[in-house]
């Protein structure tokens, strides 16, 4: 069964194709560019272009923070809370790296 507004959507796209607005568009004439994943490929471009990362890339971007923020620190509490934290970081991110690569 064809979507309720399939015949509007097919007159729009008719009267727009004769009002030129497809016309010179960037990139006409050449092929697509290649895609990996069809299925998702939207999202991915989305993802990409938002500047959105991996998850290991954030994570490693958190464990910089964290090194930092232990250089800067002299109390001795939070440089063990920090260097707790670096440490379920690093197991993070190699977990992330693993999903990531599969």
């Amino acid at each position: 069964m064809d979507h309720p507004l399939i015949d509007l959507i097919n007159a729009r796209i008719e009267a727009a194709e004769k009002d030129g607005a497809f016309d010179n568009l960037q990139g006409a004439g050449r092929p697509l560019p290649k895609c990996e994943d069809p299925e998702n490929e939207l999202v991915n471009r989305l993802v990409r272009e938002s500047g959105g990362v991996p998850e290991f890339v954030s994570l490693s971007r958190e464990l910089q923070r964290l090194r930092a923020e232990l250089r800067e620190t002299g109390d001795r509490s939070r440089r063990q809370e920090i260097l707790k934290e670096m440490s379920m970081m690093d197991a993070r991110i190699e977990i992330a790296r693993k999903t990531y690569t599969k």
